[in-house]
């Protein structure tokens, strides 16, 4: 495409005002790209429904159902149901549009002027794509921001490609080029700098984060870069068959989500999600503090409740200004004799604060 096909009147006339809304297309699956994407319909589901069982039942009973020993399984489930709802629709022969060819071809799979273009494949992967870099990059423990960069690139990347494919003209290669800058982008976010923050964790039980990592990413990104080439041989230049289109997606499909999943899973079986910062609280789950204690009292009051029960900040202050570092019941101590704001049980340290009683600590009374 020459420069000053890009601009003015060249670019209007090479994307003419003209609608085509072809009867038919001539370049369609068969019975054989139909029952191909009905059997990857079925598996997505069942894998989906496998990845929720197995965290539900195994891992959520193992870690007594809190949510952030889940949250990869159920992402992964969902990308799996997701592209289950996108092959039962192509295995339909639905979910698409008749696209005239940029180049015809003589070979008698792929002559004719009106390909299918499977539209439905992209909305999958508007969804999936973005969830698969989420289970990715939380194994990096990035930040919120470079993570939601990356998914937008990541968006605009599939966009793209969409766009791409259902464009007449030859202008669809600068899509496809905006869409490959895309996925160099992605590259470098989750081959460099995911792995330089996982490579920085130091997990409290050696486990080696950072090679746990490498194993997902450098399965998601080897699989990532296969797309284009299935993208030109197919929507972009009308090389294979439709049916060799199936083929192709379809392994990749299957590689790049349920068994990325099983990559992911095995890669997280010794990782501490609060390695990785994820912590997550259900309704009826008490909060965590810094410390890991679940509260300021259970830590310094052996978990006893008084009956206007606050937590203090570094102590409240009695009247000699001293402070008891704990949770405080308005005058009653556990154990100990209340004395100007101290509590029992053992002698005050020469800092001024008090020792912990076996109960929980008394307010300074005036």
């Amino acid at each position: 495409m020459s420069s000053d096909q890009l601009v003015g009147r060249d670019a209007l006339s090479t994307n003419p005002n003209e609608f085509h809304y072809p009867a038919m297309s001539n370049i369609n699956i068969t019975s054989h790209g139909s029952n191909l994407y009905w059997a990857v319909s079925a598996f997505m589901g069942l894998s989906a429904i496998l990845f929720l069982a197995h965290g539900h039942f195994v891992v959520g009973r193992k870690h007594a159902g809190r949510l952030q020993y889940m949250i990869f399984h159920y992402i992964t489930a969902a990308i799996c149901f997701v592209a289950c709802i996108a092959y039962f629709t192509m295995a339909s022969n639905l979910g698409y549009a008749a696209i005239q060819v940029e180049f015809q071809r003589n070979d008698p799979v792929v002559r004719g002027l009106y390909r299918e273009i499977f539209y439905v494949r992209y909305i999958d992967w508007v969804i999936t794509t973005p969830l698969l870099l989420l289970d990715v990059l939380l194994t990096a423990g990035l930040p919120w921001p470079t993570i939601l960069i990356t998914v937008l690139v990541d968006e605009i990347m599939i966009v793209t490609g969409l766009v791409g494919a259902l464009v007449t003209s030859q202008y669809k290669w600068g899509y496809f080029v905006f869409a490959m800058v895309s996925l160099f982008f992605i590259l470098y976010q989750v081959s460099y700098v995911g792995q330089k923050h996982a490579s920085g964790i130091n997990a409290r039980n050696n486990t080696d984060i950072g090679r746990s990592y490498m194993l997902a990413a450098g399965w998601t990104m080897a699989l990532w870069f296969l797309y284009p080439i299935a993208w030109g041989l197919s929507e972009g230049g009308n090389v294979i068959s439709p049916d060799s289109e199936a083929i192709f997606y379809s392994v990749l499909d299957v590689l790049a989500k349920p068994g990325f999943g099983l990559v992911l899973l095995f890669a997280h079986r010794n990782i501490e999600p609060a390695d990785l910062g994820i912590f997550i609280r259900d309704y009826n789950t008490p909060p965590y503090y810094n410390d890991g204690s679940r509260s300021r009292k259970e830590e310094h009051s052996n978990g006893l409740d008084g009956a206007n029960d606050e937590p203090a900040d570094n102590g409240v202050h009695g009247n000699n200004g001293q402070s008891s570092n704990g949770a405080h019941n308005n005058g009653h101590a556990g154990n100990g004799v209340q004395n100007n704001g101290h509590a029992g049980n053992g002698a005050l340290p020469a800092n001024g604060t008090s020792r912990p009683a076996n109960g929980a600590q008394g307010m300074a009374q005036p």
